[in-house]
């Protein structure tokens, strides 16, 4: 895969070298707070990248790493799509540039792979990105309850939200 160019960000393929600023990234607090992780981040994000179900494409802005967004196929016909997730340094948050590392990879999805239907599964409670996935064109379809469970334990609602092809925000 080449490397994507959306308006503010460029997408391209997770390497090795990415490993301790995707993990450090990981590392902050609001991050970690959605992503979770054991001891040793590097080693998860480093198995994360040769994980081969999930294709990991590193985030940058002006050259520099910002965050990882992920994909994955459904290939059974009969229930084709793809699903995305992301995760940016908290200091770019609130800059529009989740919103255009997703379009760029929501438009690659459909433009490119010819997936009809992409979803996202944000955290219920994270209004942030239900807001930037929104700004893309997904659209909520329901309460998955007790969906994931967080690090004290608890189980945590999550939204499904898809997207169709002809809803991608251009």
């Amino acid at each position: 895969m080449t490397v994507l160019h959306g308006a503010l960000v460029a997408l391209r393929p997770a390497v090795p070298d990415d490993v301790p600023a995707l993990a450090a990234i990981r590392a902050t607090p609001e991050v970690r707070a959605r992503w979770r992780g054991g001891d040793d981040l590097e080693a998860e994000v480093a198995a994360d990248l040769r994980d081969t179900g999930t294709r990991c494409l590193t985030v940058e802005h002006h050259g520099r790493i910002i965050g990882m967004i992920q994909w994955y196929a459904e290939e059974e016909p009969d229930y084709r799509h793809a699903g995305i997730d992301l995760f940016l340094d908290p200091a770019v948050h609130g800059g529009g540039l989740g919103t255009d590392a997703v379009r760029t990879l929501a438009r690659h999805l459909v433009d490119v792979h010819g997936h009809h239907r992409l979803v996202i599964d944000p955290a219920a409670d994270n209004a942030a990105a239900i807001r930037c996935y929104a700004k893309v064109g997904f659209r909520p379809v329901g309460i998955m309850r007790r969906y994931e469970r967080g690090a004290d334990g608890s189980w945590h609602d999550g939204l499904l939200m898809d997207l169709l092809a002809d809803e991608v925000v251009r």
